[in-house]
């Protein structure tokens, strides 16, 4: 996983897979560096082959660290079956969706 800051979002890519092989570590990951500064957090799924309950809790836990500071999550260019799992959990309607 890539980790970036631009301004007061940080921007998370090169996610390949997330789920119970590895959702404790980008969460954990993602809040550590969101540090102070950061509010808004931004994830390319563009590259994400799976996403499995694990992921998808990883996902909403981190909605939830980033809801309490007053930002928000915006899920950047899913993958055609990324966007089927988030529309069958209707996460869809959760986190912003942009550019699928």
């Amino acid at each position: 996983m890539k980790i970036q800051q631009q301004a007061n979002t940080l921007v998370l890519s090169d996610i390949t897979e997330l789920n119970a092989a590895n959702s404790s570590a980008f969460r954990d990951q993602a809040r550590t560096a969101l540090g102070e500064q950061c509010a808004n957090v931004d994830i390319d799924l563009s590259q994400t082959r799976r996403v499995d309950s694990s992921g998808l809790g990883a996902l909403i836990s981190l909605q939830k660290t980033v809801c309490a500071r007053g930002g928000s999550i915006r899920i950047l260019r899913p993958t055609p079956i990324v966007s089927q799992i988030l529309e069958l959990t209707r996460l869809h309607r959760v986190f912003e969706i942009v550019g699928n």
